[in-house]
C-alpha cells in the first residue's frame, strides 16, 4: 500500500527493464509509482500484469502525474524524450538514469562531448529542473528478483536537497544511495557502467554492481 506521505514517482521508460525493475520495487517500498511509455497501452498492459498500484499512462502524463520523475531511456532516445516532457517536469526533480552506451561497443567507455548524459539533461530542461543522476550501476535483473539490490547507489546533483530525496530513494531499493557530489561528477558512474558490462561478460555474472566501503566508520564516528 503506497503512503501518501511519500512522493509520487514517474518512470518514463518504465516498460523497460530497468524502469520495470525500479517500479516493482519501489511500489513494493510503499511509493505510488506511474511508469510512462510512448506508448500508453503498452504502459496500461504492463502496469496491469505488475499490480501493487502500479498506473501506465504515456511518457508525457506520467511525467505529469509524479512528483519525482525518473528517465529509465536509452541514450538513442534519451534527448528526444527529455524535449517531449520538459514542459511538464518544471519545479520537480528529474533523476536521469541514462546511460551513454555507444553500440556495438558498450563495454567501451564512450562519454559524450558535453562530459555526461546528465549534464546534457540538465542544459535541455533548464535551471526550472533539479536534475539528479543515479541508477546507473543497478542490474535490472537484481531489482526484478525482489528486495532490495545488493549494491550501493551513487548519486549525483548541483542540488544537495534535491541529491539528498534521491538518496533516500535509492535507499528504499538497494542496500543504499550514497553520495557521490555535483552534477558532473556522474560521469565516473556512466562510465563504470561499461566496465561493469565488461566485468559481466568475463566472469560469466548476471549484474555485477559496486559497493562503496568505510562508511561505516564514518557513520559511527
Amino acid at each position: 500500500m503506497s503512503d501518501s506521505s511519500k512522493p509520487v514517482i514517474g518512470i518514463i521508460g518504465g516498460t523497460g527493464d530497468l524502469g520495470s525493475g525500479l517500479a516493482k520495487a519501489w511500489a513494493a517500498a510503499g511509493y505510488k509509482v506511474v511508469i510512462g511509455s510512448r506508448s500508453r497501452d503498452k504502459a496500461v498492459a504492463l502496469a496491469s500484469e505488475l499490480g501493487a498500484g502500479i498506473v501506465g499512462e504515456d511518457n508525457v502524463g506520467a511525467a505529469r502525474l509524479a512528483d519525482v520523475v525518473v528517465l529509465a531511456v536509452p541514450f538513442a532516445s534519451h534527448d528526444a524524450t527529455i524535449a517531449e516532457i520538459k514542459d511538464v517536469v518544471q519545479g520537480k526533480i528529474v533523476v536521469d538514469a541514462a546511460v551513454p552506451l555507444v553500440p556495438p561497443k558498450v563495454s567501451t567507455v564512450q562519454l559524450p562531448s558535453a562530459g555526461s548524459a546528465a549534464q546534457i539533461a540538465q542544459g535541455l530542461l533548464g535551471e526550472g529542473v533539479r536534475v539528479v543522476s543515479a541508477f546507473h550501476n543497478v542490474g535490472a535483473a537484481k531489482l526484478h528478483k525482489g528486495g532490495r539490490a545488493e549494491c550501493d547507489v551513487l548519486v549525483f546533483s548541483d542540488d544537495k536537497e534535491a541529491r539528498n530525496q534521491v538518496i533516500e530513494l535509492a535507499g528504499a531499493v538497494a542496500n543504499r544511495g550514497v553520495g557521490g557530489g555535483v552534477l558532473a561528477n556522474s560521469a565516473a558512474a556512466e562510465a563504470l557502467t561499461s566496465v561493469l558490462i565488461w566485468i559481466n561478460r568475463q566472469y560469466k555474472v548476471p549484474g555485477a554492481g559496486i559497493a562503496i566501503t568505510g562508511l561505516e566508520d564514518a557513520n559511527a564516528a
